[in-house]
């Protein structure tokens, strides 16, 4: 039953509303709390029968938890949320796990404990991105989220330069509003599209962090392809031309990183090009290994006729 009277508000924190709930709240004839939510902000907990109350005048329902308020939302009762409340839940429910009394496993982890994991989870995240999967890609998404939460959770311990969350979100929203001065300082004459927002970024960028080289700050760590091809458009929007990219070596090494810097120059991504490749590879063989099995064929044991034999058409 779609009860058309009512609203569930969620609060970020118990006690912040969102701006779209304020009319409701004065049109209300009740305002009922749940969860957190202070009752002092309403007429009291949310009674029992709240549903049928709704049914015949408008009443709204302030919560911070929309798991109390299940009966509402499985009677087609819709939700406001105010932005970021999810966000302040997730941070909450961190710090318990972090502090005594919650996690052993979470108590014990450093910044370097969890670098494996935020690796992982990128991956992973990636992996959903390529398969075109919602499911995979919103709970890829939150077991990123997890790692920076994490890791600010863990900064906010450190004897000598603690901070948390928040510090980390406000460093945020300072680079994202300095590098946008055409969003949020009433214009810039250097941008005029996304590409001269992108060089304008990398300007600003480099201007900010006092940078000396065009290659200053590229994650050495990243996968080596992704690597030469983030070093190429880097200094290719410095100037240099393309004909330095090649200083005479023969070797794997090089062949590779020319043929990452052409791809790059060209306008592709050569890190995903090939980890498409890698992944229809991929393919092939479990498909081969399957076919295998359907003849009766231990894929473990199979010689080079045998993979041949098996190995499945261009296209097919």
């Amino acid at each position: 039953m779609l009860v058309e009277s009512a609203k569930t508000v969620r609060l970020r924190d118990g006690a912040t509303l969102p701006a779209a709930a304020l009319p409701l709240l004065r049109a209300a004839k009740r305002v009922y709390t749940l969860g957190g939510a202070d009752p002092a902000a309403g007429d009291g907990p949310a009674p029992a029968d709240v549903v049928d109350e709704a049914a015949s005048a408008p009443v709204v329902v302030l919560t911070d938890d929309l798991a109390a308020a299940e009966p509402l939302v499985a009677a087609g009762v819709p939700v406001l949320r105010t932005p970021g409340a999810g966000l302040v839940a997730a941070a909450r429910v961190m710090d318990v796990l972090r502090s005594p009394g919650g996690c052993p496993w979470d108590a014990e982890q450093t910044h370097d404990s969890l670098r494996r994991y935020l690796v992982e989870e990128s991956y992973e995240l990636l992996d959903a991105i390529d398969d075109g999967d919602r499911a995979a890609l919103r709970e890829e998404l939150g077991d990123v989220l997890l790692q920076v939460l994490f890791h600010a959770r863990v900064a906010q311990e450190d004897p000598a330069d603690p901070f948390g969350i928040d510090d980390v979100a406000d460093t945020l929203v300072t680079k994202l509003v300095g590098r946008h001065p055409h969003v949020f300082a009433g214009g810039d004459p250097a941008v005029r599209d996304a590409t001269t927002q992108e060089h304008r970024w990398d300007e600003l960028k480099q201007r900010e962090k006092q940078r000396e080289s065009s290659v200053d700050g590229v994650a050495l760590g990243q996968p080596a392809v992704a690597l030469a091809a983030k070093l190429v458009h880097r200094a290719s929007r410095a100037g240099l031309p393309a004909d330095l990219l090649d200083d005479g070596d023969q070797g794997v090494g090089a062949r590779l990183f020319h043929a990452a810097a052409t791809a790059r120059l060209a306008g592709a991504d050569p890190e995903d090009d090939l980890r498409r490749v890698a992944r229809r590879f991929a393919d092939r063989v479990r498909a081969a290994e399957s076919a295998a099995r359907a003849a009766g064929v231990d894929p473990a044991r199979m010689d080079h006729d045998a993979w041949r034999r098996f190995w499945p058409s261009v296209g097919g």
